[in-house]
């Protein structure tokens, strides 16, 4: 491969550049509108990126009448049992359907992506749930979504490419399927399996619409539905159980409550990174 010439360089930077401040630059305004004062945001026009004196006004406020608190603990308690729950259901499924000597793996295949092409709709997702007595229950936030046909295809496409005469040779062993699962499958898929729990954790940890039909508790409605509700709604604090007074601007509320909502996800990814480059990838290189 010839090396790139310096033209091809700076062209290729200077278009990096762009991209990454396209990004950044709404980013670093929610940030710099959530510590700044009334003054500043009057003079930005209500998207602040270098506030003149930050404070933490707006984070204090969110936090000390305990609605935000309560719905972060319920998006975090949520997000972890529904993603382990996932895991465990998508990764059971899929392994049951690599192999091609289970009984009816392409009837149940076939019904999975016919899941992906043909939703049930709302009012008989609704139905569902109240016959099984999930209204106003956590776990009407995980069980609805508890499987992803597309994560599950991903995974078991995975699978069946895994050499067979690692299988075979721990079968002639005296192991187990489950034994096979544990000790070999999923060793070997470590890299899929963290691009699959990112894509679950990133789905619960954003879904309010499943809070928004089966929860009327507000007491348990997760952390995106309290977004939704004073940002999109333009609800108050006081509204939603916080402080009656509140001692930041509206917008400053509003950014902190949206920089609570990313973070844990901007956390969260970087642990996971190599092993999501290294998951797309896979599959698509043979030999």
């Amino acid at each position: 491969m010839e090396r790139p010439s310096k033209a091809g360089l700076a062209v290729k930077g200077a278009i990096l550049l762009g991209v990454s401040l396209l990004v950044i630059y709404p980013f670093v305004g929610v940030i710099g509108t959530s510590l700044s004062t009334e003054t500043d945001i009057a003079k930005a026009g209500g998207f602040v990126l270098l506030p003149s004196a930050p404070r933490l006004d707006a984070y204090r406020a969110i936090f000390e009448g305990g609605t935000v608190t309560r719905a972060l603990l319920v998006s975090v308690l949520v997000t972890g049992i529904g993603t382990l729950a996932s895991l465990a259901a998508t990764i059971g499924m899929a392994y049951g359907l690599s192999r091609r000597e289970v009984t009816g793996s392409r009837a149940i295949l076939v019904v999975a992506l016919f899941t992906m092409l043909f939703n049930p709709g709302i009012i008989a997702g609704f139905l569902t749930v109240q016959q099984l007595g999930l209204l106003n229950t956590f776990a009407a936030l995980v069980l609805p979504s508890l499987v992803s046909a597309f994560n599950l295809v991903v995974l078991r496409s995975f699978f069946m490419n895994l050499p067979n005469e690692l299988m075979e040779s721990a079968r002639m062993d005296g192991a187990g399927d489950l034994r096979i699962l544990v000790r070999i499958v999923l060793p070997l898929s470590k890299a899929v399996i963290a691009v699959i729990a990112l894509f679950y954790a990133v789905a619960y940890w954003n879904a309010f619409f499943n809070a928004l039909l089966y929860l009327d508790d507000t007491e348990k409605w997760p952390l995106p539905m309290i977004l939704r509700m004073f940002v999109l709604q333009g609800r108050t604090l006081e509204s939603l159980g916080g402080a009656a007074e509140a001692p930041a601007p509206v917008q400053a509320i509003q950014m902190a409550v949206l920089v609570v909502a990313v973070v844990p996800i901007l956390i969260v990814y970087p642990f996971l990174q190599r092993y999501f480059t290294k998951g797309v990838l896979t599959g698509a290189i043979k030999g």
